[in-house]
């Protein structure tokens, strides 16, 4: 369907200032009268001015909260740990089995899939702001028909999605004027690294896999450039996985492929592809895996591994009650 873009977003009226009032004068005077009115005039405005300069903000309605539209999961979360709700988001239906927390609220709307959003539901939306990552670069002149578009990149070809997702955080609460919520965000996500950190010494000698299965055969390996090998780094967890990884820091191979750590343990994330389960324990190939044999095997709920600071906060707390739950199985 034809998509037709119609005109720009509306700026809104401005108030008319404070009006001289001396305008509707009619009487006659000499010119030169005249000239010395209108510069008295001009002082007694002028001091009137600055008299009413401290109570403009209090005159002023308050500043109408921006509009926005986020099409990133990882920026999502940060808005709403910032306090700041979106309009509307993409992806919706995915949050509670790939995001699950923070939750969503009912009222933030959806408009579509990540690289294909609905462009007339986005136009009725009238958002003052389009939040996208480099990922949507190819689509980024189509949203830039409806509204600005504010590119934010924490997977890059830097690296480092955990500074970056701090320099997010920072950049996104200046947008919103949350600078205070910003950093104490940054500050609550740090002390709590360094708790679990803590809390974990004596647990962490042995190197431990993080993975997602694809299929019962295939599994998604992190490792550097991930956010979670970030976590790993704060709290003090070796990463089992030292090979190459992808752009967003992962590798994708089979499971004979992670038999090259002899002592590592494995925490896998749910989802689960349907029916993996009951498949796995039937395979010669996972039951090999020494991780197996040694009973050394955590199961930690859905998060998001594409995510910003609320995801690696939820990850390090997740691990950190798996790992010592686990304990006595070595």
């Amino acid at each position: 369907m034809k998509v037709m873009f119609h005109s720009q977003l509306g700026t809104g009226g401005c108030k008319p200032g404070i009006q001289d009032r001396g305008a509707e004068e009619t009487r006659i005077v000499p010119e030169n009268d005249r000239r010395a009115a209108r510069r008295g005039s001009m002082t007694r405005r002028g001091a009137l001015g600055l008299f009413l300069l401290p109570f403009a903000g209090s005159l002023s309605a308050a500043p109408r909260p921006l509009r926005i539209v986020s099409l990133d999961a990882g920026l999502t979360e940060t808005l709403l740990m910032l306090g700041v709700r979106p309009v509307a988001i993409a992806d919706r239906e995915v949050w509670e089995k790939w995001v699950v927390e923070p939750p969503l609220p009912p009222e933030i709307a959806d408009v579509g899939t990540l690289l294909e959003p609905n462009l007339e539901f986005l136009q009725q939306l009238r958002p003052d702001v389009i939040l996208a990552i480099p990922y949507l670069d190819g689509i980024k002149p189509l949203l830039e028909r409806v509204a600005p578009v504010t590119t934010i990149g924490i997977y890059t070809e830097e690296g480092r999605p955990y500074q970056l997702a701090v320099d997010a955080t920072r950049q996104l609460a200046r947008l919103v004027g949350k600078e205070e919520e910003g950093e104490a965000l940054i500050a609550a996500t740090e002390a709590g690294f360094l708790e679990i950190r803590q809390q974990l010494a004596p647990l962490s000698a042995r190197p431990l896999y993080i993975v997602n299965f694809m299929d019962p055969r295939n599994v998604r390996v992190y490792g550097r450039q991930s956010l979670f090998q970030d976590v790993f780094d704060r709290i003090g967890i070796r990463n089992a996985w030292t090979g190459d990884t992808n752009y967003w820091g992962f590798a994708t191979l089979g499971l004979d492929g992670l038999a090259t750590a002899s002592d590592a343990r494995l925490a896998y994330m749910e989802p689960l592809p349907e029916g993996a389960g009951g498949t796995l324990t039937e395979s010669p190939v996972w039951n090999a895996m020494p991780f197996v044999r040694n009973r050394s095997i955590m199961r930690l709920p859905a998060v998001l591994m594409f995510g910003a600071l609320p995801s690696a906060a939820r990850f390090a707390h997740e691990l950190a009650k798996a790992m010592t739950g686990d304990a006595a199985h070595g």
